[in-house]
């Protein structure tokens, strides 16, 4: 069976742009994309990481008002990998062909506008798109149904590590030999009034209403919480033998994927980093490599206070004094939940692939006793063809996918 699996197609649509090049000279200018957010004008916290200059109606024509956001995002990115990876769905091997999503929840405006209706007393005016609108799994179908992908179909759900998570099972489903190809990645939209509300409850998200370009700060030792954002990165995956003999391009190979719990509480992580280290040492383990052949990190860093201390501890038992230059794209777009893992599996390619490492947006200095070398101000060369992206969620669960230079 395959064991070296390449990376032949990406496709973006994220806050820094709607192309990989885009999104990477977005990345090198570490300059965030946080904005006041006229959907959430009034609440507690009305600014985020958006989109701009998508175009759903004239990327789907009369199919846009059957998708919800995350959809459209997911779509528009499977697409552009596809055409990326040289790929022809009219003559692939299509029941060959697999789709992993990514999904920690759904775009919650829909459901806003059901219960609006309902507890107005108009049930009547309940769309009957709700369901197939909003279900999570309906972001890998509706790639299947564009694509003409019939091979396994499926979403997973681990938080704010489901893409990562996704890109590792497609990965695994392309070593057992299920498939040939595997379109993997992952899609969200944070910027529902709901999902807003609930997290600045839980006082996890920053509260700089007067300068939200400066609030996503990841290990910074102003940091108070993260931004919301949106977003979706798909990455068409395949054994390399396979890509060569197409002659596809190969951006970069997936050698790693470790995974595990913290088994310890639904928000917070465990104290120790045990999960952490767990994920980490196996995707290394996977790989055959040591960590000193890493060349860089592509760390979680939300931005909040709790998290980004402990990621760091992990990180610097892990890898020790000498651990590789850390980045944290969060800065720059904030978070997308279940597809940030994704995302950032795709700007770690391109990291290899462009041997610069991108600073941390709004990155000045760090706190606590666990000191991480963190690239801030501008790019710095990569000096090693190797890069993890690590990726954690609610309930304590983990992904890490490691990258190595085509």
């Amino acid at each position: 069976m395959p064991t070296d699996i390449a990376v032949t197609g990406l496709g973006l649509i994220t806050p820094a742009g709607l192309t990989p090049d885009e999104n990477w000279a977005t990345l090198c200018a570490g300059r965030s994309t946080a904005a006041p957010d006229p959907v959430l004008k009034g609440l507690p916290v009305d600014f985020s990481c958006q989109i701009t200059g998508f175009d759903p109606e004239a990327e789907f024509g009369r199919l846009t008002r059957r998708l919800d956001d995350f959809i459209h995002f997911a779509l528009a990115a499977a697409r552009r990998a596809v055409r990326d990876a040289a790929l022809d769905p009219d003559t692939w091997r299509a029941e060959r062909v697999g789709v992993v999503l990514g999904v920690g929840g759904t775009s919650l405006s829909t459901y806003e506008s059901a219960f609006q209706h309902l507890s107005t007393g108009h049930p009547d005016r309940v769309s009957p798109l709700t369901v197939p609108r909003s279900n999570p799994n309906m972001a890998a179908g509706e790639i299947a149904i564009d694509l003409g992908a019939r091979g396994p179909n499926f979403t997973v759900s681990t938080a704010c590590a489901s893409g990562a998570t996704a890109i590792g099972v497609a990965r695994d489903l392309l070593r057992s030999g299920t498939c040939d190809v595997v379109l993997a990645g992952g899609a969200e939209s944070a910027r529902s009034r709901m999902t807003a509300a609930c997290f600045a409850r839980m006082r996890a998200l920053s509260r700089r209403r007067d300068q939200p370009g400066l609030a996503s700060r990841p290990f910074d030792t102003a940091r108070d919480g993260f931004v919301l954002g949106e977003g979706a990165a798909v990455l068409v995956l395949e054994p390399l033998a396979a890509a060569r003999s197409r002659s596809a391009p190969v951006h970069a190979l997936l050698r790693g994927y470790g995974a595990s719990a913290d088994a310890h509480h639904p928000i917070s992580p465990h104290p120790e980093g045990r999960g952490v280290t767990q994920a980490v040492t196996t995707a290394l383990q996977d790989a055959g490599c040591r960590p000193s052949d890493i060349g860089h990190i592509n760390a979680h860093g939300t931005s909040t206070p709790t998290n980004d201390a402990l990621e760091a501890a992990a990180l610097t038992r892990i890898f020790g004094d000498q651990a590789p230059p850390v980045t944290a794209p969060k800065g720059v777009i904030g978070h997308s939940l279940g597809a940030a893992g994704a995302i950032e599996a795709a700007y770690t390619v391109l990291a290899l692939r462009h041997a610069r490492i991108p600073p941390v947006a709004n990155f000045e200095s760090q706190d606590g006793d666990h000191k991480l070398d963190i690239v801030s101000a501008d790019p710095r060369p990569l000096t090693a063809g190797t890069g993890i992206s690590c990726s954690f969620g609610f309930g304590g669960q983990n992904a890490v996918l490691l990258f190595e230079a085509a």
